[in-house]
């Protein structure tokens, strides 16, 4: 449920205090803040700000786009550390294997240089001997 609108926007009242003392300096030094669920306001932009984000203060300058947001949303709380060193390695053979020219997917293996042409490709390598597919029966004839 969001805020009623006759309430008008919530913004702590020490940081509003902090902001107008800083109107008047020429030199504005950034502005250390918890206040994370102030919503921004008009007269906060091309203020800097610090931001706590529950472990170190991220630096934020205001902008136009910002107004009606939340401080909070500018300042992410959980850190995104990437993902397991297999999908990276992965990620890494698939960029190395993109230079050579790939066949689509389905198609058939190509024969092996020097070989007959319209010769069967052998079993996959690895495969059991006479794991191969075996051929359809013999029809009978009536």
């Amino acid at each position: 449920m969001t805020r009623g609108i006759w309430k008008g926007p919530f913004v702590h009242p020490a940081l509003l205090k902090k902001v107008d003392k800083l109107k008047d300096k020429s030199k504005k030094t950034p502005i250390k803040t918890w206040s994370r669920n102030s919503t921004i306001i008009p007269e906060f932009v091309g203020h800097s700000f610090l931001i706590h984000n529950g472990k170190n203060f991220i630096p934020i300058t205001i902008s136009e786009e910002m107004v009606g947001h939340k401080l909070g949303e500018f300042s992410p709380t959980r850190k995104f550390s990437g993902h397991t060193p297999a999908d990276k390695k992965a990620a890494a053979e698939g960029a190395e294997a993109g230079a050579a020219p790939k066949a689509a997917p389905g198609a058939a293996p190509k024969a092996a240089p020097g070989a007959a042409p319209g010769a069967a490709p052998k079993a996959a390598p690895g495969a059991a001997p006479g794991a191969a597919k075996p051929s359809a029966p013999p029809k009978k004839e009536k």
